[in-house]
């Protein structure tokens, strides 16, 4: 992962569809809506009591269609190559091994819906499929969306707050960052610990929470709905 830079990129061979970088960045923050939207539109639908979530890859590939529609051809489809990720000493797997490692953080997941908390499982999400990087582009915009979905969902409920954890983690990724190399060591050293990483997202939660408290005494606008 990276030490002081300020953000790291994917390289790859990717058939972007758009090239002026500026026309580019318009249409990430569009679909980045959209993909927050398509979050929030999950929670709902699956916070019926009716309906049990279970972690199923489509649902990954489907956040992952919208952050790079009309941007890249390989949208809502896993890297078809070899990966470099700029700024960071970690080594993504073979193209080849992509899926299987997915089938096997969506049975992580499932296995432990029920005995982890909300924020180890949101942090697992965020590590793995950073640690997979199974897209060309668009790796941390969907692994931060679909962290904060699964962080949800295992509440059962959209978390309130006017800054949620991922736009607060875009306004600073150092920590993040951090975070993600100090879960890689210990992933080296055959250890599974997120704590790092969970420490940060349980802090990030407070501050999204603390713009609920502070309309609850009279200050502040009101929380996105």
């Amino acid at each position: 992962m990276a030490d002081e830079q300020e953000d790291r990129h994917s390289r790859a061979l990717d058939a972007e569809l758009i090239t002026d970088p500026d026309e580019k960045a318009k249409a990430e923050a569009r679909n980045g809506l959209r993909q927050f939207d398509a979050v929030i539109e999950m929670v709902e639908s699956f916070s019926h009591p009716d309906r049990k979530f279970k972690m199923r890859p489509s649902y990954l590939l489907h956040l992952h269609r919208i952050a790079l529609k009309g941007i890249s051809s390989f949208a809502g489809n896993w890297r078809p190559a070899g990966i470099e990720i700029q700024g960071s000493r970690h080594q993504p797997i073979g193209a080849h091994l992509v899926p299987g490692v997915i089938e096997e953080m969506c049975d992580y997941v499932n296995d432990n819906w029920e005995n982890s908390s909300p924020i180890h499982l949101a942090a697992y999400a965020l590590w793995r499929l950073n640690w997979i990087h199974p897209f060309t582009d668009g790796n941390g915009r969907t692994a931060r969306a679909f962290s904060y979905l699964l962080l949800c969902l295992r509440l059962g409920y959209r978390v309130p707050g006017r800054k949620t954890i991922p736009e607060q983690i875009a306004s600073d990724k150092t920590p993040y960052y951090k975070a993600l190399e100090a879960a890689d060591k210990e992933w080296e050293a055959e250890k599974l610990d997120l704590s790092v990483l969970e420490k940060l997202l349980s802090d990030l939660l407070a501050n999204q929470l603390a713009s609920v408290h502070e309309q609850a005494v009279g200050g502040g606008s009101p929380p996105s709905s």
